[in-house]
């Protein structure tokens, strides 16, 4: 299935971090009639304003990159959130694609879907073979039924949409909030403001609050109070605040004991990733074409019109047997332990202070390297190493604040 420059490409979760890049792309590759919503635009997890979108603005191609995503203390602390958010979301944009005919659609998922003590690197068929870690389960239940209703929907129906699974993501918009951001741009403020707490510096200190301030969990709220703390707070105030995340003079804490190994993707890699799969890549590319190449759409396995389908579009196929783990990985097949990431944005950043590791905290999953052999079979291949992406993300960070 092509789509054409003048195709019409709803991009949900346009202004996240993988979204605004994944738009930037398509703009650079001559794709204009692009659309985006912000969740107060268009909340998604509302089903009859998902409805009301789809049915007004008809969209030929769907990039699913909304989602309610943190870090593990995050996944701790608001696990109904993650599993209920997400699912609405891909429950109403789902719905209204097949609704309104919507020709391609790309759902972003994460490598998380996977059992805690998978094979690693980590294939796509490592789905659902063992328990997975309990730190992000709900986020990554919410991330499997979505694969599945790509699968499903296609079985069943004959649509063309397919699941990326991208390994940890970072690069320009990243989140950069203390309470739910990821480890590398967590780590990397961190480790920032304790260089300026040690320098003194306070100017820099305030307009990086201003920018991104505290809104207080519920445990840092009996200590300093409900309302935010921004650069406008009393130095006092900023200092407890900041200590509750593990920043200080020249220290920093981290989450447990370093030891895990980590992949890690530039977000613009990602976006070219998803993007030469939307307009590249069908599901019988990937289900393989001589199983798919024999069924035709509208019609059931013998030939004959299937009348369970109330549109004709496709039909369950149960001449080809079992199909599963159609998801693509999307990655760079490299790892490095946590340690190993803080000393590498220690250096980025010239920190001379020292990091702690609180064992007392979790760790996660131990390994998370995944298998890109099917992407990089869809003629894909990553372009950013991460000692370069380190320092692009530093260069993005600190001109953020200056905006």
């Amino acid at each position: 299935m092509t789509l054409n420059k003048n195709s019409k490409i709803y991009i949900a979760g346009h202004r996240g971090l993988v979204g605004s890049a994944i738009w930037k792309n398509l703009e650079a590759r001559g794709y204009t009639n692009l659309i985006g919503r912000t969740h107060s635009e268009l909340d998604l997890t509302n089903q009859q304003a998902v409805e009301d979108f789809f049915a007004t603005e008809k969209p030929d191609a769907v990039v699913l990159a909304a989602a309610f995503v943190g870090g593990i203390m995050a996944n701790s602390l608001y696990r109904a959130d993650f599993i209920m958010q997400n699912m609405q979301m891909q429950c109403n944009v789902f719905s209204s694609a097949y609704k309104h005919k919507v020709k391609k659609l790309l759902f972003l998922g994460s490598t998380c879907i996977y059992p805690k003590d998978a094979p690693q690197p980590m294939k796509e068929d490592a789905l659902l073979t063992s328990p997975l870690e309990y730190s992000n389960e709900e986020y990554a239940i919410a991330k499997i039924a979505g694969l599945k209703m790509c699968e499903s929907y296609n079985l069943q129906y004959g649509t063309n949409y397919i699941a990326v699974m991208p390994t940890n993501l970072y690069g320009p918009n990243d989140n950069f909030h203390l309470e739910n951001s990821h480890v590398m741009p967590a780590m990397m403020r961190k480790i920032y403001l304790a260089k300026l707490i040690h320098e003194n510096n306070w100017d820099a200190i305030r307009v990086d609050m201003n920018k991104r301030p505290i809104n207080p969990v519920a445990k840092l709220s009996e200590q300093i109070g409900k309302e935010n703390v921004d650069g406008n707070s009393f130095q006092e105030r900023i200092l407890k605040a900041l200590a509750f995340y593990g920043i200080e003079s020249n220290k920093v804490t981290l989450w447990g004991t370093g030891s895990p190994l980590r992949e890690f993707l530039w977000s613009e890699d990602m976006a070219d990733a998803s993007v030469h799969i939307l307009l590249n890549v069908d599901f019988k590319d990937i289900i393989g074409i001589e199983k798919y190449s024999s069924v035709h759409l509208g019609t059931s396995a013998s030939g004959t019109v299937d009348r369970n389908n109330s549109d004709g579009r496709g039909g369950a196929i149960p001449s080809l047997g079992e199909i599963r783990n159609c998801h693509i990985n999307i990655g760079t097949g490299k790892e490095l332990t946590i340690k190993e990431l803080s000393q590498l944005i220690v250096s980025t950043i010239g920190f001379t202070g020292n990091i702690i590791w609180d064992d007392s905290k979790p760790d996660g999953t131990p390994r998370k390297l995944i298998d890109v052999t099917k992407l990089h079979s869809l003629n894909w291949h990553h372009s950013i190493e991460l000692e370069q992406g380190v320092s692009k993300l530093y260069d993005w960070y600190k001109q953020s604040l200056e905006a």
